[in-house]
């Protein structure tokens, strides 16, 4: 990974509250709050922005299909959303096998 993108990942986080910067020889980056209190959706949407449903369909698709599949994304989004609000890093770092519970 190219430093500078590293950089602004890490300079979006600290912009969104997830990391602090602190300068110096004994500096780096660190979480804001607790593992347990820092999830995934938070980190993904600091670094790409939201997640939202999004339906890239043509004028060749009738409006009413239209409507059907743009309802089936936002709720795929949403249960999407909700599973990664779910995660959190102190969840990652266990050893149970799953991110989840």
């Amino acid at each position: 990974m190219p430093e500078r993108f590293l950089l602004q990942v890490l300079r979006s986080l600290v912009t969104h509250g997830i990391l602090r910067s602190t300068r110096g020889v004994e500096g780096g980056y660190s979480l804001v709050r607790p593992p347990e209190e820092v999830n995934l959706l938070e980190v993904i949407e600091a670094v790409d922005g939201p997640i939202e449903a999004s339906s890239p369909m043509g004028d060749e698709v009738p409006p009413h299909t239209q409507e059907r599949i743009t309802g089936v994304l936002e709720h795929v989004t949403q249960q999407s959303r909700e599973y990664l609000a779910g995660i959190t890093f102190a969840s990652l770092l266990k050893d149970n096998g799953s991110p989840v519970g």
